[in-house]
């Protein structure tokens, strides 16, 4: 038996959606925000009417929002919209077991969050809705990981499209060459605000000399978010000779690597100095960039390591 159906449902931004769940089942809805996750909820309870299309439900049906009462009582249907989102960890594992009691006893929840640590314990399927329609629906696992690959690639598109102003946190020197510009390039060779792990990255960074410099040294160095010192290099230490500079000379070195990191926040610094460390300038945390991947890893490197077992 269904406890909820939709069928061809149109009520804008829901176009033609067509979804069923049987009796005692946790589905989570998920989706970016004007998908039609909320609609879709007030569909199923009832406040709303489509279009054209049926929404076919049980008689008892209760919608919770976030600032709602978490009222757990017995019902058909229920329906919850980011219901637990303000609720503490004692609170969530209160209702945790009492929806595991609900859908032994036959009650039906379609659960709409962001947080897919509470989708993937509670649910027995996940819908997910982009653009009104169902992109894709099944094992919570897989569809996250779908989900969570479609929102990559979102955050990639995102990260291209934005500049990088150098925005360093100190700056100091003796004033001989002048860092321009500081820019991490993706594969593409466009300039990036987002990588993806284990991408092909470029650090590319731009000096103009003030003054003649005979044996000048390019560094780059990334850190994380928490100020660990990742990963650094320069030109010296990649025994590349870019010197002697004359007065008004501008060049630009790009380090390209394989962006190993686990996905968090990160920050260049970068410097043009002697070889004796006497700074031209140096930028502390000049740019920031985002490291994305899809599928959560711990730590900073992100070494790709395969499991196996034996008995």
């Amino acid at each position: 038996m269904m406890a909820i159906a939709f069928r061809q449902v149109v009520c804008p931004p829901l176009a033609g959606f067509e979804a069923a769940a049987p009796d005692g089942v946790v589905i989570g809805i998920v989706g970016e925000n004007g998908a039609g996750k909320g609609r879709l909820l007030r569909l199923a309870a009832g406040q709303e009417a489509p279009s054209s299309g049926t929404v076919e439900g049980p008689a008892a049906r209760r919608l919770l929002g976030p600032d709602d009462a978490l009222n757990l009582a017995p019902v058909g249907l229920l329906l919850l919209e980011h219901a637990l989102a303000r609720q503490d960890r004692l609170v969530r594992e209160r209702a945790a077991i009492a929806i595991e009691r609900l859908r032994r006893t036959g009650t039906t929840v379609l659960l709409v969050s962001h947080e897919e640590e509470l989708l993937a314990r509670w649910c027995d399927e996940i819908w997910w809705l982009r653009e009104g329609r169902l992109a894709g629906r099944g094992d919570p696992a897989e569809i996250l990981t779908a989900y969570r690959r479609h929102i990559a690639e979102r955050l990639r598109t995102w990260g291209n499209s934005l500049a990088a102003p150098l925005a360093p946190l100190v700056r100091r020197g003796d004033g001989r060459a002048e860092v321009l510009r500081v820019e991490v390039q993706g594969e593409s060779g466009q300039p990036t605000l987002v990588c993806r792990s284990g991408e092909l990255v470029s650090v590319r960074v731009v000096v103009r000399f003030r003054q003649p410099v005979d044996d000048p040294v390019i560094g780059m160095l990334i850190r994380s978010r928490i100020g660990l010192n990742v990963y650094g290099t320069n030109t010296e230490l990649e025994k590349l000779r870019v010197g002697p500079c004359a007065a008004g000379e501008t060049l630009t070195v790009r380090f390209a690597f394989r962006c190993e990191l686990c996905p968090q926040e990160y920050t260049l610094t970068v410097a043009s100095h002697d070889p004796d460390g006497t700074w031209h300038d140096w930028l502390e945390d000049a740019v920031a960039f985002s490291v994305t991947d899809v599928r959560y890893t711990a730590g900073v490197a992100n070494l790709h390591a395969t499991a196996s077992v034996e008995r």
